[in-house]
This record gives structure tokens, C-alpha cells and sequence, in this order.
């Protein structure tokens, strides 16, 4: 049968699908608008079923705050040709505003919530089945309460954050969002840093400090050998300096008996006291880098101050709340 152009236009804005998608779709269901839908959705379930093991690296992230409730949401794609796309900016949008309404709570109430007749799992596999490529919903963060700013980087659609301060102040608050997109900070301040954490970094600094000071051991061996540390740093580096006549074989067979031997030493010498107080200052480090009120503040008057300082300087009783922040930049 004849498909009208007013049939194909009426299906693709109840679907959002691509127009030779739509026509063929009518075609085989003969007119019938509900089993072309159908048709839609399973071309899309197909196609999203070949691409489950694709990555989807590339994205759109938005953020928007409606009455007290703000929220950011990716929807995640393989390229980012189809990720600049209109429609697929518009899919993530048209999802974002369903799931505020809602006052969604999570990722899975925003898969089930309705756009245009379907769920918004639905939308994103018909989608999927449009531009044949994975699509998949995540990063949905939310804060609820008054004196939110929100902050789309640069206005790219890849990373967006949001901060909650006790008091309305909406220029403070906007640089707050700009320093955790800048800053990338793990916790508000150190007691909200999770224990796993700690414990991980700590852990990492120990054997970090140990490998350091094994390290000193052997180059200070190898300086009283009259050997130069930077000649022997590697198995590499040995074979390279011997071709190129820096080395001699017997030189060569020195350092590497020396350095297996003076690990060893260096190894049983190690002081654990010192070690651990190391350790506990680069952890400490690592919670001042890492920690929202205790970073750096980037976007003051030149000044040297920490976040917290510089909000002093702005209002005494000002205050962070809580912070989001998600991206798909690899970091």
C-alpha cells in the first residue's frame, strides 16, 4: 500500500527515527502505526544486541536544576559524530527533563520513566538501532535542596557538575562548580573520604617509599663502585651504553651483580617507623590535593588560598554543602 509523507512525518515524531527507517517500517506493517513501532524497537533491540560488547567512550552529559532538585545525566555512545548529533543531544535532554519532573531517584527509575509513549530504556535502544551504534544511560547524580549552581564545562556536553552551598550565592557557587570540574576532588573534606580509599593510598605510599629508598641503597652503592647510576637504570639502558661504548662488558657484569646484591641489603635495612611516617605524609598530601575545601582555589584574585579560605573571604557563615560531579573525559 501507499504510504502518505503525512503518515512518515507523524511516525518519525512519535519515534524520533530516521525517515528511510520510518518508510520502511510502514511498508511492511501496511499502514499499521503500532506495528511499525514495534518494528522500530526490534530493529534497535538487534542491533544493540550485536553491539552489547562495543565501548561507548564518547558521550552527551548534561545537568539542569528545576525547583530544588538538580540532576546530570550521560548518555553514552561509540563516536563522537553521533554524541554532536542534534537528535541524540535532544534524546539526553528530553530524558534529563523527564527524570527531574519524576524527581527520579536513580539510574533505574530514569530507564523506566515515559517519553513519548515509550521508556526511556526504549528511546535510547530505537536509537541505537537508528544510528547502529551501543547506546547506554549513566552517570545520573542528583542534589535536592536550595542554593544549587550547576555547570556544563565549556559548554561541550562531556563534563557537568553541581554544588550545593548552605547559603544563596550564586556567583560563589558557579566558581565552586568550575573548581570540581577543574579539580577533579574525591570528597568534601577529609572525614567523607571513604576508608577503601585511604587504606588503598596508604598502601600505595608504603611500597611506594619502600621501592624509594632501596632505590637510594643502590645508587649510593653504585656511585662508591665509581659506577654512574644513570649508565645502569635498566637492563635497557645497560645493553644500550655497552653498544655505544659507554660500557665495558666487564663494567656491565659489575653493576648488574652489584645492583642484585645491594637490593637485597638495601631491602633488609629498611627502618618501617620511617617508612610509615613517609607513607602518612604523602596520604596527607594526597587528602589536601583531593579534598574540596582544602585544594587550591583556581579561580581567585591570584592570591594562594584554599577553598575553604577563600569562601571566608567571600561570607564568614558560607558553607559547601555537597558536590556532584561526572565525566567522560578520561582522567
Amino acid at each position: 500500500m501507499a504510504i502518505s509523507i503525512d503518515d512518515i512525518k507523524k511516525l518519525r515524531a512519535m519515534t524520533g527515527a530516521g525517515l528511510a527507517d520510518v518508510k520502511k517500517a510502514l511498508t511492511e506493517a501496511e499502514g499499521d502505526f503500532d506495528r511499525a513501532k514495534e518494528l522500530l524497537r526490534e530493529r534497535g533491540l538487534a542491533i544493540a544486541a550485536k553491539r552489547s560488547d562495543r565501548e561507548t567512550s564518547n558521550g552527551c552529559v548534561l545537568v539542569k536544576k528545576v525547583n530544588g532538585f538538580a540532576a546530570t545525566l550521560a548518555l553514552k555512545c561509540e563516536t563522537d559524530f553521533v554524541a554532536n548529533g542534534a537528535d541524540f543531544i535532544a534524546l539526553t535532554q528530553s530524558i534529563l527533563d523527564a527524570a527531574i519532573a519524576a524527581k527520579a531517584a536513580d539510574l533505574e527509575a530514569v530507564k523506566a520513566l515515559d517519553i513519548n509513549g515509550q521508556t526511556a530504556q526504549e528511546a535510547v535502544t530505537q536509537r541505537s538501532g537508528i544510528t547502529g551504534e551501543k547506546m547506554e544511560l549513566d552517570g545520573y547524580l542528583t542534589l535536592e535542596g536550595e542554593n544549587v549552581e550547576v555547570y556544563d564545562h565549556m559548554g561541550k556536553h562531556i563534563l557537568c557538575t553541581m554544588v550545593q552551598t548552605n547559603k544563596e550565592n550564586a556567583e560563589v557557587g558557579h566558581k565552586l562548580a568550575m573548581q570540581v570540574a577543574a579539580m577533579k576532588p574525591v570528597a568534601l573534606n577529609a572525614e567523607q573520604v571513604d576508608q577503601k580509599i585511604l587504606d588503598e593510598e596508604y598502601k600505595t605510599a608504603v611500597e611506594k617509599t619502600k621501592l624509594e629508598q632501596v632505590e637510594k641503597y643502590v645508587e649510593m652503592k653504585l656511585k662508591k663502585a665509581g659506577i654512574n647510576p644513570n649508565l645502569v637504570d635498566s637492563e635497557d639502558h645497560i645493553e644500550s651504553n655497552m653498544a655505544k661504548g659507554w660500557l665495558t662488558q666487564e663494567q656491565a657484569d659489575e653493576a648488574r651483580k652489584l645492583i642484585e646484591t645491594s637490593k637485597a641489603e638495601g631491602e633488609a635495612q629498611l627502618k618501617m617507623p620511617m617508612i610509615e611516617n613517609i607513607a602518612k605524609g604523602r596520604v596527607q598530601k594526597f587528602l589536601k590535593e583531593n579534598c574540596l575545601v582544602d585544594q587550591e582555589f583556581q579561580f581567585g584574585d591570584g592570591d594562594k588560598a584554599t577553598v575553604a579560605q577563600w569562601l571566608k573571604t567571600q561570607d564568614k557563615e558560607l558553607e559547601i554543602c555537597a558536590f556532584r560531579r561526572f565525566t567522560l573525559v578520561a582522567e
